[in-house]
């Protein structure tokens, strides 16, 4: 019988994503993760494999708790036209707050990723999709409502708010400047007559 884990693989994750997403993937070393993790290096093999399935987990873990989420409580919150707006607003309260200024975990795996390294750059291009998609029906649905001209494409402007976030998020790392950001934001909001900031009014739905 397989000896059960004795440790909580949440609270595992989150502090192997902490490391990860400070340091990046090559420049973290197993010992790094050992000490962070308070695994031996034993513990950690057996649980992921590698440390590049721990990378995979962690990341996995990392978009649950705040890619997944915020989609999920903004699309709760808002119409389809101001959860496109609450959302970018998050990322930009967030990145700002953020005192180590690490961008966003998924695009610096974007970075990161080796053309020799195919399984990562698949599901990294995986979870780009998954982004894209949100965009998408939020645009469709906000098109519907009302909120964004019918005569834009719909594909094309999912595509447009994905470079954006993905351009944002990197940008926070060496420039963490509110205008900078707002200055990204509020073209990119006008030619959806979407207002920017987030206006001062109970959510919509």
């Amino acid at each position: 019988m397989a000896r059960p884990r004795q440790f909580d693989e949440d609270s595992v994750l989150e502090a192997a994503g902490e490391i990860f997403w400070s340091k990046g993937y090559e420049a973290t070393s197993t010992r790094d993760l050992t000490d962070r993790m308070g695994l031996t290096h034993a513990s950690l093999y057996n649980a992921f494999g590698d440390k590049r399935g721990l990378y995979l987990k962690a990341l996995k873990h990392y978009l649950d708790r705040n890619l997944r989420s915020r989609i999920a409580r903004m699309e709760a919150a808002y119409s389809p036209g101001l959860t496109i707006v609450g959302y970018f607003q998050e990322v930009v309260e967030r990145s700002l707050a953020d005192a180590e200024h690490r961008g966003c975990m998924l695009v610096n795996t974007v970075l990161e990723a080796r053309s020799d390294d195919p399984e990562m750059r698949r599901v990294v291009a995986d979870e780009t999709a998954e982004i894209e998609a949100f965009f998408l029906r939020s645009v469709v649905a906000a098109q519907a409502s009302g909120e964004i001209p019918a005569d834009l494409r719909p594909e094309d402007v999912a595509k447009l708010l994905l470079s954006v976030q993905f351009g944002l998020r990197a940008l926070v790392r060496v420039r963490p400047e509110r205008e900078l950001l707002n200055g990204i934001l509020r073209p990119a909001m006008a030619m959806l007559t979407l207002p920017w900031p987030l206006p001062e009014s109970r959510p919509d739905g």
